[in-house]
């Protein structure tokens, strides 16, 4: 066996070994805590840094948000049933937050850069609730920020050939130091959404 096939396997087979780990992550997320308001300890294996463009064209990067929790979403605005649904949800649970709901950054992130540039996203974001905050960018910067998060994300061809994205959909809970502490599953009962959210609160009222 030559040197440069060996190091394709031992490359392919840490590939494997990664994505086996994030899936496993991901899957004791949106398990484990499906029914429960426990927020688990902070996860550097999901997130990090990152650096997109908002709906009025800044850039906006992890520091952005740093120092209070982030409740995020990853969709795309002709998304015909997961992302409005969610955004709608999303809207609902910082009404019923009332004032604490200042203490939480919300961010949309868009899977699809191709269409969802910044104006059509702060349209369709703004739409719900104009402290969400709308992002995207450029493919490279949006597939740096889904495979930084774990996001599964895949174009899609429709028959009439134009396409849709399938993606995942929980919303990611990140603490006020940008790491994962858990996820809201979609279609979770706003009763226990609700509770993760006061608790992703609560914790960083008490680390500060």
């Amino acid at each position: 066996m030559s040197g440069l096939k060996l190091f394709r396997y031992v490359a392919w087979a840490a590939v494997a070994v990664l994505a086996c780990v994030a899936g496993a992550l991901v899957y004791f997320q949106t398990t484990a805590n499906d029914n429960s308001s426990a927020l688990i300890k902070p996860l550097a294996a999901i997130g990090g840094p990152f650096e997109l463009v908002s709906g009025t064209g800044e850039t906006v990067t992890d520091k952005t948000f740093a120092g209070k929790p982030t409740v995020m979403f990853f969709g795309f605005t002709y998304c015909p049933d997961v992302c409005p649904t969610t955004l709608s949800e999303l809207q609902g649970w910082m009404a019923e937050l009332g004032p604490d709901a200042e203490k939480l950054n919300y961010a949309f992130v868009s899977v699809d850069p191709e269409r969802d540039t910044p104006d059509v996203m702060r349209d369709y974001v703004w739409a719900f609730d104009k402290r969400i905050t709308p992002l995207t960018g450029s493919k490279e910067q949006v597939d740096a920020m889904l495979k930084a998060y774990r996001v599964y994300a895949k174009r899609v061809p429709l028959d009439d050939g134009d396409y849709t994205m399938d993606h995942s959909a929980a919303v990611y809970l990140m603490n006020e130091n940008n790491e994962f502490v858990g996820t809201i599953a979609y279609g979770e009962a706003e009763e226990t959404a609700l509770a993760k959210l006061k608790r992703l609160i609560e914790n960083t009222a008490a680390s500060s």
